[in-house]
């Protein structure tokens, strides 16, 4: 328990045996605690699903009491006597199932034939009843309206599980009850059919459901409407290969490829998914899937500027392994010799494992003798990580976001997580549910508003000035935990005297928040026994993103808010393994576990652990630089893993051109992306389905990724090919699995200490740091000292800076782009997914109806959108939650791509772009109109 008192036990008779369980614990769950099953329908054994008792499926005797009792609501208690089996109980338990029976179709006909519904029937004994069938005309239609399940509902038995899917667990609230007596059935929304529902299509109603009434579209007979969910060869626990969550899933095989998808109990997840991890994997098997290794034709056009995007694939020829990765690492050692090793650069991907994050930093730094060596951290939370090794001493997360359920208070910032994680954003939704109350600050009222206490929708790019006022008052009113700052802070005074400028009155009007509300809210965070706070890329991703950081880390500080449950700093990751792959060392400055390359005693230690290999001090390029370097001339070649720059970049036609602008570029993906079209060499590697790893998650947990299917044609792992191209380059390695990366990744990561191979395939997670052989590790970091000098950290003052370009007569408007829930990073995956591009198939660009209005522009019209870098035409769409002067993009579409129009100037310190920030106008037809 949290208090440290030990849980209080009781002892009670089980059938007649003696039993004991901990208080609060239901007889269902004690009982299934020793093995005996008691039939169950309503009742979901599952974190988030509280007992409902409302099916009776599970009625249990308890003596001395004159009715049965629903064992999955009713309590043990001392003494109590309990029987299972009694006539009477199996009697009732029959009846009901004999009830439910009736309404339901023909077990042969079944909507689903391997149904819990039906095991229970099964284990009562009942296969058909006596009763009359319902009055068919009262039997609900089907509704297939939405593109990935289906609704079924005269194999309802109105047991509930999905309205407390819907309403408890997720938190979305569509699905209701409705109608009286026989009249009664589920709802979506106001009486909507499930696609035109504001269903977001996590599919935890689907997995809830006991009986079939609710679908996977893909295990059900579209003709017949019969299905079946353990129609599956064999199922394959892994991890999901989208957001930094790290949610945990089985992929369920049926003839070598990947049918449908249910989520398991992974420690992040616990049984949820979204769109994305439940629908989202059918592009493994698309037809654009590279399949065999491909070499430009000596007779193709200027590479990639002129592609025909209708035929990309005429300007390359396909090859043998052997001769493309002779081609690939040739032409980089050519490179290598004749204008010296920092000609060559590399792009490693956050898409894929740790080991093979590890190898290609590896091969960059040991294979070219410099530190040019980057991946997409660069493009979301570099800044973030710059500020908290600066005064915290990690770049990870101090608290799991699982934290929150001890909290009191969160805060929530720059952040759209009920479309970026929507997982991470039910416990942030149950949390309010619990009575937490939630503070939303971002210049967009994303979906979490209608959850949050407070919306501070503040002015794009004033982020500094909005925290500086909040601390101000807790510094001026004395609300900080003065304790806490004497005994694990340093610079508090110099703090103090530079936020004492910053009083809310004044930021006020730069913030666009009142300053009554400002003082509202530093109240109520200084007053919090436990407080979090979670940020995004509208935090990181602007020229002062690190200021931006820096200020939430001293509004902890100050309250000491760091380093006890409920309490700490969590920027939620983007990618699915951009903590393990920054962890790994896939950043220009450090090695792995963040190990500077300027400490002596650090290249030592990989000198030794190398085999001799000299570590360069000096820091390397980051992405925009490389890009910058490319254009220049002054880089030539470069080796690209699973990484898209030429759709995510900054500012992209300046990248497209630097990347046509190179001597030789090695391309390794799994499709033929925008980048790839640039490339000399092709080669084809594997899915993440398609591959055994670890990746780590945004929460420091460890997880084990299990290959589920075989890669299409001859492509391969990405670790294989990795050290295929190392030895070409002359590099001694003898790696045959990812298990002996992992085991020299161990010799040099002390977050990896207590973490094991074996551990990982045999437990659900671990979390770093890891105490002990059989620790789960810590979800709280930092409860008696920092990783700094003298286990202290730092406030680190931070002062209003402007965006890069602000607003004028010519571009009135101000741009921001960022994620949507259906697509993913560049869209490369998920717009060959069939249900996501279903659900979002083209490009969008939102802006208030005011605005659309004002403009003379009716949504779903076509607008052009335009910056001092170049413009894009796309579809307008009215969203309410953006403010009037304001345009928001999503980057996944390669034909209205967000990133032609971006500013590519960077943070000083993080070097990330401003992508949260440009000023721009919109074009309609031929006039351009600005915007009040």
């Amino acid at each position: 328990m949290l208090d440290g008192t030990a849980p209080k036990l009781v002892t009670f008779t089980l059938n007649g045996v003696e039993t004991t369980g901990v208080e609060g614990t239901t007889i269902w769950d004690a009982a299934h605690g020793t093995g005996l099953k008691i039939p169950h329908l309503c009742h979901k054994p599952a974190p988030g699903y509280k007992p409902d008792g409302n099916c009776r499926a599970c009625m249990v005797e308890v003596e001395g009491e004159r009715t049965l009792v629903a064992s999955c609501i009713r309590e043990i208690a001392d003494g109590m006597v309990v029987n299972t089996a009694t006539d009477r109980a199996e009697k009732a338990r029959n009846m009901v199932m004999e009830l439910l029976v009736t309404d339901q179709p023909e077990r042969e006909v079944a909507h689903d034939k391997s149904a819990h519904f039906w095991d229970m029937a099964d284990m009562n004994g009942v296969s058909e009843s006596r009763f009359p069938r319902k009055d068919p005309a009262v039997v609900p239609l089907l509704d297939n309206s939405h593109v990935a399940m289906r609704v079924n509902l005269d194999a309802c038995i109105q047991c509930n599980l999905c309205v407390r899917a819907c309403r408890d667990v997720q938190v979305n609230d569509v699905i209701g009850l409705s109608g009286r007596g026989a009249t009664s059935q589920i709802t979506f929304d106001l009486d909507d059919p499930m696609g035109d529902s504001t269903c977001v299509a996590c599919g935890e109603c689907v997995q809830a459901c006991p009986t079939g009434a609710l679908m996977e579209a893909a295990a059900v007979d579209e003709e017949t409407q019969i299905g079946d969910s353990k129609a599956y060869d064999r199922e394959v626990r892994s991890v999901c290969p989208y957001c930094g969550v790290g949610c945990q899933l089985s992929f369920k095989i049926k003839d070598e490829k990947i049918a449908w998808v249910d989520g398991v109990d992974g420690p992040a997840n616990e049984n949820r998914l979204c769109v994305k991890g439940r629908f989202g994997f059918d592009y493994i098997n698309h037809p654009h899937r590279l399949t065999v290794p491909l070499i430009r034709r000596d007779d193709a056009p200027d590479k990639g500027l002129n592609v025909d995007p209708s035929n990309p694939w005429t300007h390359f020829r396909e090859a043998t392994w052997e001769e493309a990765l002779d081609r690939a690492a040739g032409g980089l050692a050519d490179l290598r010799s004749y204008y010296g090793g920092q000609s060559v650069a590399g792009f490693g991907s956050a898409k894929c494992s740790n080991e093979e994050a590890y190898l290609f930093q590896k091969l960059i730094r040991q294979g070219f003798k410099h530190n040019n060596v980057d991946h997409c951290t660069r493009l979301c939370h570099a800044s973030s990580v710059a500020a908290l090794m600066e005064n915290v001493g990690s770049g990870a997360v101090t608290a799991t976001f699982n934290e929150i359920e001890n909290a009191d208070l969160a805060i929530v910032i720059g952040s759209n997580p009920t479309e970026n994680h929507p997982v991470a954003a039910t416990y942030f939704k149950q949390f309010v549910k619990r009575g937490g109350e939630l503070i939303v600050m971002d210049p967009r009222g994303m979906g979490l508003k209608r959850h949050a206490t407070h919306m501070l929708q503040f002015r794009p790019g004033t982020d500094v000035a909005m925290l500086n006022a909040i601390m101000h008052v807790i510094v001026e009113e004395k609300l900080y935990d003065r304790n806490y700052i004497e005994g694990f802070t340093e610079g508090f005074f110099e703090f103090r005297d530079h936020i004492r400028a910053f009083p809310p009155e004044r930021m006020a009007d730069l913030c666009g928040i009142d300053a009554e509300t400002l003082r509202t809210v530093a109240r109520k965070f200084a007053s919090a026994r436990g407080a979090m706070i979670f940020w995004g890329m509208g935090v990181s991703q602007h020229i002062h993103g690190t200021d931006n950081a820096r200020c939430l880390i001293s509004l902890a500080l100050l309250c000491g808010q760091i380093g006890r449950p409920g309490s700490g700093l969590h920027p939620l990751r983007g990618q699915n393994n951009v903590q393990g792959a920054s962890d790994a060392g896939l950043i220009p400055q450090v090695l792995p576990d963040y190990q500077s390359v300027a400490d002596p005693e650090v290249r030592e230690l990989f000198r030794h652990i190398w085999q001799g290999t000299e570590i360069q001090e000096k820091p390397g390029l980051t992405v925009v630089e490389i890009i910058d370097a490319m254009y220049r001339g002054e880089i030539k070649g470069m080796y690209v893993m699973g990484e898209n720059p030429a759709m995510s970049d900054p500012d992209v036609e300046h990248a497209r051109q630097a990347l046509a602008s190179l001597d030789h570029l090695v391309v390794q993906d799994i499709f033929l992306t925008e980048t790839a079209n640039f490339a000399d060499v092709i080669l084809p590697s594997s899915a993440w389905p398609e591959k055994t790893g670890t990746v780590t998650n945004t929460n420091r947990q460890v997880q084990m990724g299990r290959k589920a299917v075989d890669a299409p044609g001859e492509a391969r792992e990405d670790w294989e090919i990795t050290v295929e191209l190392a030895r070409r380059l002359g590099l001694d390695w003898d790696y045959d699995t990812p298990r002996m990366v992992f085991n020299e990744m161990k010799m040099s990561m002390r977050s990896l200490h207590h973490i094991t191979w074996n551990r990982l395939e045999n437990e659900n997670a671990i979390t770093y740091p890891c105490n002990s052989n059989d620790d789960p590790g810590q979800a709280v970091v930092f409860g008696d000292g920092f990783p700094r000098r003298a286990g202290r950290a730092k406030f680190t003052p931070a002062r209003v800076t402007s965006p890069a370009e602000v607003p004028d007569e010519k571009f009135p408007m101000i741009l921001t782009t960022g994620r949507m829930l259906e697509h993913w990073h560049t869209g490369s995956m998920t717009r060959r997914a069939g249900t996501l591009d279903a659900l979002e198939p083209e490009a969008t660009a939102a802006l208030h109806p005011g605005t659309l209005k004002m403009l003379g522009v009716e949504a779903g019209e076509m607008i052009t959108v335009e910056t001092r870098r170049g413009q894009i035409t796309l579809a307008a769409r009215a969203d309410r939650a953006i403010a009037k002067d304001m345009v928001f993009i999503p980057f996944a579409f390669v034909e209205a791509a967000a990133n032609t129009l971006t500013n590519p100037q960077l943070d000083p310190f993080g070097k990330i772009p401003e992508f949260k920030f440009s000023a721009c106008r919109v074009i309609v037809g031929e006039q351009q109109i600005a915007a009040e």
